[in-house]
Protein backbone atom coordinates (compact mmCIF):
# COMPACT_ATOMS: atom_id res chain seq x y z
CA UNK A 1 0.00 0.00 0.00
CA UNK A 2 1.52 3.41 -1.28
CA UNK A 3 2.10 6.30 1.47
CA UNK A 4 -1.00 8.10 -0.29
CA UNK A 5 -3.43 5.43 -0.06
CA UNK A 6 -2.65 4.57 4.06
CA UNK A 7 -3.15 8.48 4.05
CA UNK A 8 -6.64 8.54 2.30
CA UNK A 9 -7.46 5.13 4.62
CA UNK A 10 -6.40 7.10 8.02
CA UNK A 11 -8.64 10.18 6.81
CA UNK A 12 -11.79 7.98 5.98
CA UNK A 13 -11.14 6.55 9.92
CA UNK A 14 -12.44 10.16 10.83
CA UNK A 15 -15.94 11.52 10.44
CA UNK A 16 -15.31 14.82 8.35
CA UNK A 17 -18.87 16.15 10.14
CA UNK A 18 -19.92 19.60 11.09
CA UNK A 19 -21.19 22.78 9.02
CA UNK A 20 -19.48 24.41 6.35
CA UNK A 21 -18.56 27.80 7.28
CA UNK A 22 -16.43 29.21 4.30
CA UNK A 23 -17.82 31.75 2.47
CA UNK A 24 -17.71 29.98 -1.07
CA UNK A 25 -19.36 26.71 0.96
CA UNK A 26 -16.48 24.61 -0.48
CA UNK A 27 -16.44 22.46 2.81
CA UNK A 28 -13.05 24.06 3.22
CA UNK A 29 -13.81 24.58 7.23
CA UNK A 30 -16.32 22.41 8.97
CA UNK A 31 -17.48 23.92 12.52
CA UNK A 32 -18.87 21.90 15.09
CA UNK A 33 -20.12 24.00 18.80
CA UNK A 34 -19.18 22.03 21.85
CA UNK A 35 -20.59 24.25 24.11
CA UNK A 36 -22.52 27.57 23.29
CA UNK A 37 -21.63 31.10 23.77
CA UNK A 38 -23.12 33.94 25.32
CA UNK A 39 -24.32 36.86 23.42
CA UNK A 40 -25.11 37.79 19.92
CA UNK A 41 -21.70 39.42 19.55
CA UNK A 42 -18.73 37.95 17.38
CA UNK A 43 -15.35 38.92 16.69
CA UNK A 44 -15.17 41.73 13.17
CA UNK A 45 -11.93 41.55 11.09
CA UNK A 46 -9.00 43.70 13.29
CA UNK A 47 -10.18 42.39 17.03
CA UNK A 48 -7.82 41.18 19.04
CA UNK A 49 -8.94 37.80 19.79
CA UNK A 50 -7.49 35.54 22.64
CA UNK A 51 -8.22 31.87 22.63
CA UNK A 52 -7.00 28.33 23.67
CA UNK A 53 -6.56 25.70 21.20
CA UNK A 54 -5.68 22.46 20.87
CA UNK A 55 -4.86 20.96 17.08
CA UNK A 56 -4.13 17.45 16.42
CA UNK A 57 -3.82 15.57 13.26
CA UNK A 58 -7.21 13.00 12.15
CA UNK A 59 -5.67 10.10 13.43
CA UNK A 60 -5.38 11.55 16.70
CA UNK A 61 -2.02 12.78 17.24
CA UNK A 62 -1.66 16.11 19.17
CA UNK A 63 0.99 18.82 17.32
CA UNK A 64 0.58 21.73 19.36
CA UNK A 65 -1.94 23.33 22.45
CA UNK A 66 -2.07 26.59 24.08
CA UNK A 67 -3.56 24.58 26.98
CA UNK A 68 -0.01 22.67 27.35
CA UNK A 69 1.51 25.88 27.47
CA UNK A 70 -0.72 27.49 29.83
CA UNK A 71 -0.87 30.94 27.55
CA UNK A 72 -3.70 32.01 25.63
CA UNK A 73 -2.90 32.75 22.08
CA UNK A 74 -3.92 35.98 20.50
CA UNK A 75 -3.88 37.15 17.25
CA UNK A 76 -5.90 40.16 15.06
CA UNK A 77 -8.48 38.33 13.32
CA UNK A 78 -9.10 38.45 9.37
CA UNK A 79 -5.08 40.29 9.13
CA UNK A 80 -3.61 36.46 7.48
CA UNK A 81 -1.75 36.38 11.35
CA UNK A 82 -2.79 32.41 11.41
CA UNK A 83 -4.17 29.60 8.83
CA UNK A 84 -7.25 30.69 6.54
CA UNK A 85 -9.48 28.63 8.58
CA UNK A 86 -8.96 30.36 11.81
CA UNK A 87 -9.55 33.50 10.44
CA UNK A 88 -12.81 31.88 8.65
CA UNK A 89 -13.51 29.67 11.72
CA UNK A 90 -12.91 32.51 15.04
CA UNK A 91 -15.01 34.80 13.04
CA UNK A 92 -18.27 32.66 13.80
CA UNK A 93 -17.58 32.38 17.17
CA UNK A 94 -19.04 33.75 20.45
CA UNK A 95 -17.36 34.96 24.15
CA UNK A 96 -17.36 31.59 26.12
CA UNK A 97 -17.70 28.89 22.61
CA UNK A 98 -15.92 25.79 22.57
CA UNK A 99 -16.22 24.67 18.81
CA UNK A 100 -13.98 21.90 16.60
CA UNK A 101 -12.53 23.36 13.17
CA UNK A 102 -11.93 20.39 10.98
CA UNK A 103 -9.56 22.07 8.43
CA UNK A 104 -8.92 21.12 4.78
CA UNK A 105 -5.52 21.77 3.60
CA UNK A 106 -6.10 24.46 1.65
CA UNK A 107 -7.26 26.17 4.45
CA UNK A 108 -4.47 25.04 6.28
CA UNK A 109 -0.69 24.45 5.52
CA UNK A 110 -1.04 23.30 2.34
CA UNK A 111 1.08 21.21 0.03
CA UNK A 112 3.94 21.96 2.34
CA UNK A 113 2.77 21.15 5.62
CA UNK A 114 4.37 22.76 8.58
CA UNK A 115 7.03 19.81 9.08
CA UNK A 116 8.36 18.46 11.37
CA UNK A 117 4.65 17.93 12.73
CA UNK A 118 2.35 18.76 9.92
CA UNK A 119 2.57 16.47 7.12
CA UNK A 120 1.65 17.22 3.49
CA UNK A 121 -1.80 18.03 2.36
CA UNK A 122 -2.85 17.40 6.49
CA UNK A 123 -6.77 17.78 7.45
CA UNK A 124 -6.28 19.66 11.33
CA UNK A 125 -8.61 19.04 13.52
CA UNK A 126 -8.75 22.26 15.90
CA UNK A 127 -10.72 22.76 19.32
CA UNK A 128 -10.90 26.05 20.10
CA UNK A 129 -12.36 27.85 22.98
CA UNK A 130 -12.46 32.02 22.81
CA UNK A 131 -12.42 34.21 25.73
CA UNK A 132 -11.89 37.68 24.98
CA UNK A 133 -11.69 40.18 21.73
CA UNK A 134 -10.92 43.59 21.67
CA UNK A 135 -11.41 46.32 18.88
CA UNK A 136 -8.20 47.57 16.81
CA UNK A 137 -6.54 50.94 18.69
CA UNK A 138 -5.44 52.97 15.49
CA UNK A 139 -4.22 55.85 17.45
CA UNK A 140 -0.40 56.80 17.32
CA UNK A 141 0.26 56.25 20.92
CA UNK A 142 -2.04 53.33 21.08
CA UNK A 143 -3.88 55.37 24.64
CA UNK A 144 -7.19 53.72 23.55
CA UNK A 145 -8.70 56.67 21.92
CA UNK A 146 -10.36 55.26 19.25
CA UNK A 147 -10.84 51.79 18.42
CA UNK A 148 -11.85 50.48 15.19
CA UNK A 149 -14.45 47.28 14.89
CA UNK A 150 -14.59 46.75 10.67
CA UNK A 151 -17.70 45.05 9.84
CA UNK A 152 -17.23 44.96 6.09
CA UNK A 153 -13.01 45.09 5.08
CA UNK A 154 -12.32 47.72 2.12
CA UNK A 155 -10.63 46.90 -1.02
CA UNK A 156 -6.48 47.09 -1.31
CA UNK A 157 -3.89 48.56 0.88
CA UNK A 158 -4.06 52.11 0.21
CA UNK A 159 -5.25 54.86 2.30
CA UNK A 160 -6.48 58.54 2.49
CA UNK A 161 -3.61 60.83 3.08
CA UNK A 162 -3.68 64.54 4.35
CA UNK A 163 -5.83 66.60 1.90
CA UNK A 164 -7.26 63.53 0.49
CA UNK A 165 -10.68 64.10 -1.35
CA UNK A 166 -13.04 61.53 0.41
CA UNK A 167 -16.76 60.01 0.27
CA UNK A 168 -18.43 58.94 3.16
CA UNK A 169 -21.32 58.02 5.04
CA UNK A 170 -21.30 58.86 8.97
CA UNK A 171 -23.56 57.94 11.17
CA UNK A 172 -22.89 59.44 14.90
CA UNK A 173 -23.95 57.68 18.46
CA UNK A 174 -23.80 59.03 21.96
CA UNK A 175 -25.59 56.94 24.26
CA UNK A 176 -27.25 55.28 21.88
CA UNK A 177 -29.11 58.13 20.36
CA UNK A 178 -28.14 58.76 16.48
CA UNK A 179 -27.45 62.54 16.24
CA UNK A 180 -25.72 62.66 12.84
CA UNK A 181 -26.27 60.76 9.88
CA UNK A 182 -25.21 62.79 6.28
CA UNK A 183 -23.33 61.95 3.40
CA UNK A 184 -20.22 63.63 2.69
CA UNK A 185 -17.46 65.08 0.52
CA UNK A 186 -15.07 66.61 1.90
CA UNK A 187 -11.01 66.89 2.29
CA UNK A 188 -9.24 65.35 5.34
CA UNK A 189 -8.03 68.13 7.47
CA UNK A 190 -11.30 70.42 6.46
CA UNK A 191 -13.52 68.14 8.54
CA UNK A 192 -14.32 70.95 11.37
CA UNK A 193 -15.70 72.52 8.54
CA UNK A 194 -18.71 69.57 8.73
CA UNK A 195 -18.33 69.43 12.51
CA UNK A 196 -16.99 66.57 12.59
CA UNK A 197 -13.96 65.51 15.76
CA UNK A 198 -10.69 65.03 14.86
CA UNK A 199 -11.19 61.51 15.55
CA UNK A 200 -13.42 60.97 12.54
CA UNK A 201 -10.56 62.16 10.24
CA UNK A 202 -8.17 60.07 11.88
CA UNK A 203 -10.27 57.16 11.28
CA UNK A 204 -10.83 57.61 7.65
CA UNK A 205 -7.10 57.89 7.46
CA UNK A 206 -7.08 54.06 8.40
CA UNK A 207 -9.75 53.17 6.51
CA UNK A 208 -9.42 51.59 2.77
CA UNK A 209 -11.83 52.23 -0.28
CA UNK A 210 -14.92 50.64 0.36
CA UNK A 211 -14.55 49.92 4.23
CA UNK A 212 -17.10 50.13 6.87
CA UNK A 213 -16.25 49.82 10.66
CA UNK A 214 -17.51 51.30 13.46
CA UNK A 215 -15.46 53.05 15.75
CA UNK A 216 -15.38 54.09 19.30
CA UNK A 217 -13.82 57.85 20.23
CA UNK A 218 -12.68 59.14 23.56
CA UNK A 219 -13.43 62.72 23.89
CA UNK A 220 -9.77 63.28 23.31
CA UNK A 221 -10.45 62.88 19.95
CA UNK A 222 -14.32 63.95 19.92
CA UNK A 223 -15.53 66.95 21.03
CA UNK A 224 -13.69 67.23 24.21
CA UNK A 225 -14.45 69.24 27.26
CA UNK A 226 -16.46 71.43 25.85
CA UNK A 227 -18.65 68.79 23.91
CA UNK A 228 -21.24 70.14 20.89
CA UNK A 229 -24.02 72.34 21.52
CA UNK A 230 -25.48 71.72 17.78
CA UNK A 231 -25.63 68.18 18.26
CA UNK A 232 -26.38 68.44 21.87
CA UNK A 233 -23.48 66.56 23.09
CA UNK A 234 -22.29 66.99 26.51
CA UNK A 235 -18.47 67.73 27.74
CA UNK A 236 -16.64 64.43 28.46
CA UNK A 237 -18.80 62.33 26.55
CA UNK A 238 -17.28 58.88 24.32
CA UNK A 239 -18.47 58.55 20.64
CA UNK A 240 -19.48 55.89 18.32
CA UNK A 241 -19.02 56.41 14.49
CA UNK A 242 -20.70 54.04 12.18
CA UNK A 243 -18.37 55.14 8.65
CA UNK A 244 -18.27 53.83 5.11
CA UNK A 245 -15.27 55.18 3.23
CA UNK A 246 -17.31 55.05 -0.23
CA UNK A 247 -14.10 56.47 -2.29
CA UNK A 248 -11.04 58.77 -2.36
CA UNK A 249 -8.47 60.40 -3.93
CA UNK A 250 -5.63 61.07 -2.17
CA UNK A 251 -3.20 63.89 -2.29
CA UNK A 252 -0.44 64.15 -4.25
CA UNK A 253 2.53 63.14 -2.13
CA UNK A 254 5.91 65.36 -2.60
CA UNK A 255 7.63 62.48 -4.41
CA UNK A 256 5.01 62.75 -7.03
CA UNK A 257 5.52 66.27 -7.89
CA UNK A 258 8.03 67.96 -10.01
CA UNK A 259 9.05 71.09 -8.93
CA UNK A 260 6.59 73.02 -10.60
CA UNK A 261 3.94 71.38 -9.38
CA UNK A 262 5.08 71.79 -5.80
CA UNK A 263 4.95 75.56 -6.60
CA UNK A 264 1.51 76.03 -7.59
CA UNK A 265 -0.05 73.87 -5.22
CA UNK A 266 1.65 75.64 -2.62
CA UNK A 267 0.16 78.75 -3.60
CA UNK A 268 -2.83 77.08 -3.71
CA UNK A 269 -2.44 76.21 -0.03
CA UNK A 270 -1.28 78.93 1.27
CA UNK A 271 -4.36 80.51 0.42
CA UNK A 272 -6.36 77.97 2.00
CA UNK A 273 -4.34 78.62 4.94
CA UNK A 274 -4.67 81.97 4.87
CA UNK A 275 -8.75 81.22 4.79
CA UNK A 276 -8.32 79.15 7.85
CA UNK A 277 -6.61 81.69 9.50
CA UNK A 278 -8.80 84.41 8.71
CA UNK A 279 -11.69 82.20 10.75
CA UNK A 280 -9.86 81.33 13.41
CA UNK A 281 -9.03 77.77 12.91
CA UNK A 282 -5.68 78.34 13.37
CA UNK A 283 -4.99 74.65 13.63
CA UNK A 284 -6.27 73.68 10.16
CA UNK A 285 -4.59 76.61 8.92
CA UNK A 286 -1.12 75.13 10.63
CA UNK A 287 -1.58 71.52 8.63
CA UNK A 288 -1.67 73.21 5.51
CA UNK A 289 1.46 75.74 6.21
CA UNK A 290 3.22 72.45 6.48
CA UNK A 291 2.78 71.09 3.90
CA UNK A 292 4.46 73.63 1.68
CA UNK A 293 7.33 73.07 4.34
CA UNK A 294 6.77 69.42 3.76
CA UNK A 295 7.32 69.78 -0.10
CA UNK A 296 9.73 72.73 -0.51
CA UNK A 297 12.17 72.12 2.48
CA UNK A 298 14.71 69.98 0.77
CA UNK A 299 13.70 70.71 -2.54
CA UNK A 300 17.19 71.13 -4.67
CA UNK A 301 19.05 72.21 -8.36
CA UNK A 302 16.34 74.84 -9.04
CA UNK A 303 16.53 77.32 -11.56
CA UNK A 304 17.22 80.98 -10.19
CA UNK A 305 13.93 81.79 -9.98
CA UNK A 306 12.21 78.94 -9.17
CA UNK A 307 14.69 79.11 -5.94
CA UNK A 308 13.39 82.47 -5.53
CA UNK A 309 9.82 81.47 -5.10
CA UNK A 310 10.16 78.63 -3.42
CA UNK A 311 11.97 80.62 -0.67
CA UNK A 312 9.18 83.27 -0.66
CA UNK A 313 6.84 80.18 0.23
CA UNK A 314 9.03 78.74 2.79
CA UNK A 315 9.08 81.58 4.54
CA UNK A 316 5.59 82.68 4.48
CA UNK A 317 4.67 79.39 5.73
CA UNK A 318 6.93 79.45 8.71
CA UNK A 319 5.92 83.08 9.38
CA UNK A 320 2.59 81.63 9.46
CA UNK A 321 2.70 78.37 11.16
CA UNK A 322 4.96 81.10 13.94
CA UNK A 323 1.78 82.96 14.12
CA UNK A 324 -0.74 80.04 14.29
CA UNK A 325 1.21 78.54 17.25
CA UNK A 326 1.46 81.88 19.04
CA UNK A 327 -2.59 82.23 18.80
CA UNK A 328 -2.48 78.53 20.11
CA UNK A 329 -0.06 79.47 22.86
CA UNK A 330 2.19 77.17 22.38
CA UNK A 331 5.01 79.55 22.14
CA UNK A 332 7.88 76.75 21.90
CA UNK A 333 6.64 75.55 18.85
CA UNK A 334 6.78 79.30 17.42
CA UNK A 335 10.22 79.51 18.03
CA UNK A 336 11.19 77.20 16.21
CA UNK A 337 9.05 78.20 13.01
CA UNK A 338 10.84 82.27 14.06
CA UNK A 339 14.08 80.27 14.12
CA UNK A 340 13.80 78.56 10.71
CA UNK A 341 11.95 81.88 9.26
CA UNK A 342 14.94 83.87 10.14
CA UNK A 343 17.48 80.64 8.49
CA UNK A 344 16.23 82.42 5.18
CA UNK A 345 16.04 85.63 5.87
CA UNK A 346 17.91 87.10 9.00
CA UNK A 347 16.67 90.52 8.63
CA UNK A 348 13.02 89.77 8.64
CA UNK A 349 11.07 91.61 10.69
CA UNK A 350 8.29 89.20 11.15
CA UNK A 351 10.31 86.67 12.42
CA UNK A 352 11.90 88.54 14.88
CA UNK A 353 9.03 90.38 16.41
CA UNK A 354 7.25 86.93 16.90
CA UNK A 355 10.08 85.62 18.13
CA UNK A 356 9.98 88.36 20.62
CA UNK A 357 6.48 87.44 21.16
CA UNK A 358 7.21 83.60 21.41
CA UNK A 359 10.39 84.13 24.04
CA UNK A 360 8.20 86.78 26.08
CA UNK A 361 5.22 83.54 26.28
CA UNK A 362 8.18 81.67 27.82
CA UNK A 363 9.03 84.60 30.12
CA UNK A 364 12.61 84.76 28.47
CA UNK A 365 12.03 88.39 29.30
CA UNK A 366 15.65 89.30 28.42
CA UNK A 367 15.99 87.66 25.31
CA UNK A 368 12.82 88.42 24.18
CA UNK A 369 13.94 92.56 24.35
CA UNK A 370 16.75 91.54 22.77
CA UNK A 371 14.64 90.95 19.54
CA UNK A 372 12.28 93.65 19.84
CA UNK A 373 15.01 96.15 20.19
CA UNK A 374 16.77 94.45 17.18
CA UNK A 375 13.57 94.74 15.39
CA UNK A 376 13.73 98.56 16.13
CA UNK A 377 16.83 99.80 15.15
CA UNK A 378 16.16 97.64 11.75
CA UNK A 379 12.29 98.96 11.62
CA UNK A 380 12.60 102.25 13.70
CA UNK A 381 8.59 102.96 12.40
CA UNK A 382 7.56 99.32 14.31
CA UNK A 383 6.17 101.31 17.29
CA UNK A 384 4.68 97.90 18.47
CA UNK A 385 8.07 96.67 18.78
CA UNK A 386 9.42 99.84 20.74
CA UNK A 387 6.19 99.55 23.13
CA UNK A 388 7.45 95.68 23.63
CA UNK A 389 10.50 96.36 24.86
CA UNK A 390 9.01 98.89 27.44
CA UNK A 391 6.83 95.76 28.34
CA UNK A 392 10.11 93.32 28.67
CA UNK A 393 12.42 96.06 30.64
CA UNK A 394 8.82 96.29 32.97
CA UNK A 395 8.52 92.29 33.39
CA UNK A 396 12.66 92.58 34.02
CA UNK A 397 12.87 94.77 36.83
CA UNK A 398 9.83 93.12 38.43
CA UNK A 399 11.74 89.84 38.53
CA UNK A 400 14.73 91.39 39.52
CA UNK A 401 12.99 92.82 42.57
CA UNK A 402 10.96 89.30 42.93
CA UNK A 403 14.39 87.63 43.13
CA UNK A 404 15.73 90.21 45.37
CA UNK A 405 12.74 89.45 47.73
CA UNK A 406 12.98 85.95 47.76
CA UNK A 407 16.64 85.81 48.12
CA UNK A 408 15.97 88.98 51.15
CA UNK A 409 13.62 86.00 53.13
CA UNK A 410 16.02 83.05 52.41
CA UNK A 411 18.80 84.84 54.11
CA UNK A 412 16.57 86.23 57.11
CA UNK A 413 15.58 82.53 57.47
CA UNK A 414 19.35 81.60 57.58
CA UNK A 415 20.06 84.32 60.36
CA UNK A 416 17.07 83.00 62.36
CA UNK A 417 17.95 79.86 61.93
CA UNK A 418 21.87 80.47 62.39
CA UNK A 419 20.21 82.51 65.74
CA UNK A 420 18.28 79.54 67.34
CA UNK A 421 21.20 77.74 66.66
CA UNK A 422 23.05 79.88 68.74
CA UNK A 423 20.55 80.18 71.30
CA UNK A 424 20.40 76.63 71.93
CA UNK A 425 23.93 75.31 72.23
CA UNK A 426 24.31 78.62 74.63
CA UNK A 427 21.64 77.20 76.79
CA UNK A 428 22.95 73.65 76.85
CA UNK A 429 26.63 74.54 77.37
CA UNK A 430 24.86 76.91 80.85
CA UNK A 431 22.96 73.63 81.73
CA UNK A 432 25.82 71.63 81.74
CA UNK A 433 27.57 73.85 83.95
Amino acid sequence: MTAEEQTSEVQHTVPLEGEDITPKKDGGVLKVVKREGTGTEQPMTGDKVFVHYVGTLLDGTHFDSSRDRGEKFSFELGKGQVIKAWDVGVATMKIGELCQLICKPEYAYGSAGSPPKIPPNATLVFEVELFEFQGEDITEDEDGGIIRRIITKGEGYSKPNEGAAVEVTVQGTCNERVFDERELKFEIGDGESFNLPAGVEKAIMAMEQGEEALFTIKPKYGFGSAGNVQFNIPGGATLQYKIKLAAFEKAKESWEMNTTEKLEQSSIVKEKGTQYFKEGRYKHASVQYKRIVSWLEHESGLSEEDEKKAKALQLAAHLNLAMCYLKLQEPNKALEHCDKALELDASSEKALFRRGEALFGMNEFERARDDFQKVVQLYPANKAAKNQVLLCQKRIKEQHEKDKRIYANMFQKFAERDSKVKDCLYYNSHKRV
